[in-house]
């Protein structure tokens, strides 16, 4: 099956809306489900933020989710959940208690609050807003890079962002990633241009510049920000088969090695490294074992490709001393 939008809206019953403030430098991202879906999370980051996603563990009551969203602002961007479950709960949708409907929307946020924005916001933080604005907007299509809870993403070396991909299993089971890329690490090999993840590329949606014949010392030189690096990628994996939450469970752990192939280092003391992982059960056929653990093998993949597109899509921020993005120095390559 080739690729639709190389995005995780291919996966059927997924939409996704962004806003961000370039001035504040930040924003939120949304992903909307048609219908509820069941979904899990893994977090292999020591220091996370989230909300709401201690339901998502396979022992929990509450069965599936209306939407996720990821956020800038550190825990301030917590708030953008409530605003985005204020959108659902206007189109009537959420979870049934009698005559009362909540909406059921996990989240998590990375902290961008030292990028040079101007965070002096008042006594509201604008987060509510942007997860409503976000919500409202979500569809098939949307922006990469400098967008939603992208825009103030930094790493090591050059501007974060948002990404996503996409890729079918051999069994024909759709898989899409979306990641806000904000890593204590870097995604590229030493000082560029070649990312981490070249060796899963499809064509050329980062460059098409491959991976170099062999890796020297001076590549391998761990290249973090400062001295005392805090800082997260947090994502969402999905696919259009009928999965269940501990299945789901496993899935996001699976993913996890796609922050591995596409940043150096992950998983550290100040990451909140965080994976989601959905069902739409868009796809009738049942998957077998060996469907699942192919649907995880490509959900890594397609996270350690969304990575790279984050950080190739990205622009930099438009004021003095805003960390430059890799098209600032490699532009040229394309």
């Amino acid at each position: 099956m080739d690729l639709i939008r190389n995005l995780i809206s291919d996966v059927a019953g997924v939409s996704v809306g962004n806003a961000q403030d370039l001035a504040l430098g930040s924003g939120v991202t949304a992903l909307i489900f048609d219908a509820p879906a069941a979904a899990s999370i893994a977090v292999h980051g020591g220091a996370p933020g989230l909300r709401d996603t201690a339901l998502l563990e396979p022992d929990m009551t509450v069965g599936a989710v209306d939407g996720l969203a990821l956020s800038g602002g550190s825990a301030f961007g917590l708030d953008a959940m409530g605003g985005v479950q204020a959108w659902l709960r206007e189109q009537g949708r959420g979870f049934q208690v009698r005559s009362a409907r909540v909406p059921i929307v996990p989240g998590a946020i990375l902290f961008d609050l030292l990028n040079g924005g101007d965070k002096n916001w008042g006594r509201m933080p604008p987060y509510w807003a942007l997860g409503y604005e976000a919500a409202s907007r979500a569809a098939p299509d949307f922006a990469l890079g400098t967008a939603g809870a992208g825009a103030g993403a930094t790493t090591a070396t050059f501007k974060g962002g948002l990404g996503s991909t996409s890729a079918a299993t051999s069994g024909g089971y759709r898989v899409g990633a979306l990641v806000a890329v904000n890593a204590v690490g870097s995604a590229v090999i030493g000082e560029g241009p070649q990312f981490w993840a070249g060796q899963v590329e499809h064509g050329s949606e980062f460059g098409g510049l491959g991976v170099p014949a062999r890796l020297f010392h001076d590549q391998l030189v761990m290249r973090v920000k400062g001295d005392e690096p805090e800082n997260t990628t947090i994502a969402i994996v999905a696919t259009d088969a009928a999965l269940s939450k501990q299945q789901l469970k496993r899935i996001a752990v699976m993913a996890h090695d796609g922050l591995g192939r596409a940043l150096r280092p992950t998983h550290a003391m100040q990451d909140g490294d965080v994976v989601f992982a959905a069902a739409t059960g868009r796809r009738a056929k049942p998957a077998s074992l060996r469907d699942i653990t192919e649907i995880g093998m490509v959900a890594a993949d397609c996270l350690a490709r969304a990575i790279a597109r984050g950080v190739y899509e990205a622009r930099a921020l438009p004021y003095p001393g805003a960390q430059p993005a890799w098209r600032d120095k490699f532009g040229e390559t394309l």
